[in-house]
């Protein structure tokens, strides 16, 4: 009797594992810190971002009054999703000069810098999202059913329509993200329950589903940022050794082939509007294959 797995399948063994955890080797390669460093900086944004929000109603230090849907920083500067603007203007109120101002302001910013920079960056729905991929991946939970692509591009039009029938902002009636806010200020209610919604239907039922197919912010950001100035290359694509930690990280992992295998372009930099620039492919790649730059930079080393 042959007690010896052949060598194949001891590398397919390893090769599972590492998925089940990806960044295991890049960690022994450029220490814990520098292995996580992108994720770091994000959860540090995330969970500034939302204490601005918190401090007021739990401290009554308002430096900030509003949510993401609309604010106001310092009694100064507006700021206004301009999703939720849409909406208004879809629903046929008027907005007002403010709100316009503040839409304004966020829509440049990301033009110019990333539209999915707010799923990634910004959005506190990402913390749950990201915690869902990672305990189904120790999990080892396999399959479900994942819509298709364009859903929340039919789920955009949806939100838009909905609103001019109602005369309401739709997606406030749903929208994981307030209702968060309102959980965190208010407790335990209807608001925790879709958040909860989000956690379990990414965990059990679609691997990344709710932010790659299904939540219509994340479809209206992806086309603001469609021609943004911040991309990842893939510009050290040759020393690249297939462990495929990148893929099991990416929230979009269909963004990458074309970059990394030269399927479809010439060049390593991601262009694919569905990036959320989250840097965790740069982490986790041991040979160090990913980095930030511009759209411009068309360089390989």
């Amino acid at each position: 009797m042959n007690t010896h797995a052949p060598a194949s399948s001891i590398r397919g063994a390893a090769r599972i594992g590492a998925v089940a955890r990806p960044g295991a080797e890049a960690v022994e390669v450029k220490g814990w810190l520098k292995a996580h460093k992108w994720l770091l900086l994000r959860r540090f944004s995330q969970l500034s971002i939302l204490l601005l929000f918190l401090i007021g109603p739990w401290f009554g230090l308002w430096l900030v009054k509003g949510n993401l849907s609309s604010s106001l920083t310092l009694g100064v500067l507006p700021l206004t999703d301009p999703f939720v603007l849409l909406q208004s203007i879809a629903a046929g109120h008027p907005p007002y000069r403010e709100a316009v101002l503040g839409g304004g302001i966020v829509l440049a910013f990301y033009l110019l810098l990333g539209g999915r920079l707010f799923c990634s960056w910004v959005c506190p729905i990402n913390i749950v999202t990201d915690a869902a991929a990672w305990l189904r991946r120790r999990l080892g939970i396999k399959g479900g059913k994942t819509p298709h692509a364009d859903t929340r591009y039919w789920l955009l039009g949806f939100t838009l329509v909905a609103s001019f029938a109602t005369g309401g902002i739709a997606w406030e009636w749903v929208n994981p993200v307030s209702m968060l806010h309102r959980g965190l200020i208010f407790g335990f209610g209807l608001s925790w329950g879709i958040v909860i919604g989000v956690f379990l239907y990414d965990l059990l039922l679609a691997s990344r589903g709710w932010c790659g197919h299904v939540c219509p912010m994340g479809a209206f950001y992806g086309l603001v940022g469609k021609t943004a100035l911040l991309r990842v290359t893939a510009d050290k694509r040759s020393t690249c050794n297939d462990c495929m930690d990148c893929f099991a990280v990416c929230p979009e992992p269909q963004v990458i082939r074309p970059a990394l295998k030269a399927v479809g372009q010439s060049h390593p930099v991601i262009l694919d509007k569905d990036c959320t620039s989250c840097g965790r492919c740069i982490d986790v790649c041991s040979k160090d294959v990913f980095r930030l730059t511009t759209r411009f930079d068309r360089s390989e080393s």
